[in-house]
């Protein structure tokens, strides 16, 4: 058994035991260096300037399965119906003046209007299903699409070498992608696309229906329509890009009480509560004037779209009662191809947001799926490699150069050997920066070294199958990580089905089984 301590480093309240060969490391991690926070910032900086990256529209349905490909094609046939409702509506609307004004016995008049009544009847329980349909189907399949993306995206993240998280991701991208770019994705490819649907089917099929009802009056109702469609789509550019300015105020403001929550002891220290607040409370009010212009802005969208609404009600009242007294045209049909239109062009208007939030998904899913594809060079779910019956434990680095990937300018070891034999106990002992951790993190095969070999009883560390050699170590840092579990369960981490006298074995070897008893027992 072999027992590698750096120097300062002292046994945590944790072990593991895998074996009775087993290779025990204590270690103190690394710290982070202010060069590498400067780099990082430097990173964060140079991507605000690229332009942002997108998946294709379709790419977005690439972990689609065979139901969910069922589940989308009736979600859109189903929205395409509940979109032509609206504009058979209108029909029927017309329908129901005409009845009120050419039935001359009063007699009658209850019988016509029953007829389309009864036609209301029909269309309300097809839209009825149709809106069930689209909306259910569409739900589902970009809950099922997201809760899979969530699982893959996870899954690769736990693969990745450790070099990833020092160069491209961090702890809080990685929740922040799981809990909001997931469900930005999942707005893009769920309702909002049977939403489209439906209002696309809405615009043409109203259109449809004017142009069959009354080419003429719908030819000068489309002068109303670039300015409706203009009107909506600046309403919807402004509150979106305001409510951007008020999530990132947020977001500022939750990065400053987590960082002062969570570095409490170094506040209090420095007397930092005062500056802390003040910082919170200015990211609060770049929050507040936010909302303030967007609520502005959707006044003003909503007063200027409705107030061209009715100016095109106007217009068209005026030229289709010309065209009745001219007698080309009944008022029902002039009110059949006024609400059409409008309805139609409306609803076009209305299709602003869904197109917001495909942009934003295909944006949130490009560094997602790029990750998903990303193929690890330390591979820890690779199932090849060499598995022994057993392990001594002899440690050797041979003539040994590397540098971290975040810091290649700085060898960290230059032909540097070492070699521990089974059943020695070994101090590695050095300044700050001078390696000590690092030997820790070339036998836990964190990382490659960029020439020479790390021999595990005189077989390459990379001959070997990567998840079974880290279960025959046992690692345990000068400042112990404890899961949100029980002590039985933080030692059972270590290996999978570990027994109850393993774990108890494990606390012996650690030396902690004497405090552990100590400790108040708690009912599960």
């Amino acid at each position: 058994m072999v027992d590698v301590e750096e120097e300062g480093g002292r046994p945590g309240p944790s072990g593991s035991h895998q074996s009775s060969n087993v290779v025990a490391v204590t270690a103190s991690p690394s710290p982070l260096l202010d060069a590498d926070a400067k780099e990082a910032m430097k990173k964060e900086d140079k991507d605000k300037d690229e332009p942002t990256k997108t998946v294709p529209f379709l790419k977005l349905f690439y972990f689609a399965d065979s139901f969910d490909k069922l589940l989308m094609i009736v979600g859109a046939i189903a929205a395409i119906g509940n979109g032509l409702c609206l504009p058979l509506m209108t029909v029927l609307f017309g329908e129901l003046i005409d009845s009120f004004g050419e039935t001359v016995d009063i007699n009658q008049v209850v019988g016509q209007v029953s007829k389309v009544s009864l036609k209301f009847v029909y269309l309300a329980l097809g839209a009825g299903a149709a809106g069930f349909l689209q909306v259910s189907c569409w739900m589902i399949t970009g809950e099922r699409q997201a809760a899979r993306i969530r699982n893959l995206y996870l899954k690769t993240i736990l693969r990745q070498e450790i070099s990833f998280f020092d160069l491209e991701t961090n702890t809080g991208e990685v929740v922040g992608r799981m809990s909001g770019d997931t469900v930005l994705i999942q707005d893009a490819m769920g309702e909002k696309v049977g939403k489209f649907i439906q209002l696309v089917s809405t615009f043409v099929g109203g259109f449809v229906i004017a142009f069959i009802k009354g080419w003429l009056l719908t030819l000068v109702l489309l002068s109303s329509i670039p300015p409706l469609v203009i009107a909506g789509g600046l309403m919807a550019l402004v509150i979106s890009r305001m409510a951007s300015r008020g999530q990132n105020a947020y977001a500022q403001a939750s990065i400053v009480v987590e960082q002062t929550i969570g570095s409490i002891r170094t506040v209090a220290s420095f007397t930092g509560e005062k500056l802390a607040v003040a910082s919170f409370k200015k990211s609060l009010e770049k929050a507040y004037k936010s909302s303030v212009q967007e609520s502005i802005a959707v006044g003003l969208g909503f007063g200027t779209v409705f107030g061209i609404v009715f100016f095109s009600y106007g217009l068209a009242i005026w030229f289709g009662a010309r065209l009745i007294a001219e007698g080309k045209h009944t008022g029902g049909e002039i009110l059949n191809v006024i609400i059409a239109v409008l309805t139609g062009s409306m609803s076009l208007g209305q299709a602003s947001p869904c197109l917001t939030a495909f942009a934003a998904g295909r944006a949130a899913a490009y560094k997602m799926f790029e990750t998903i594809n990303r193929k690890p060079e330390i591979d820890a779910s690779d199932t090849r490699g060499k598995i022994l019956e057993d392990i001594r434990g002899d440690i050797e680095l041979k003539d040994v150069y590397f540098s971290y990937p975040a810091r290649p300018d700085e060898q960290i070891f230059t032909g540097f050997s070492l070699f521990i034999p089974s059943g020695t106990t070994a101090a590695l002992v050095g300044q700050s920066g001078s390696g000590k951790s690092t030997v820790i993190s070339l036998v836990e095969r964190f990382y490659d070294p960029q020439a020479g070999e790390v021999l595990i009883d005189g077989i390459s560390l990379k001959e070997f199958q990567l998840k079974w050699i880290r279960e025959k170590i046992g690692l345990v840092s000068q400042e112990p990580v404890l899961f949100t579990a029980s002590i039985k369960d933080n030692i059972a981490y270590g290996k999978e089905g570990a027994t109850t006298e393993e774990i108890k074995a494990a606390t012996e070897l650690a030396n902690a089984a004497k405090f552990i008893d100590k400790l108040p027992k708690v009912s599960a």
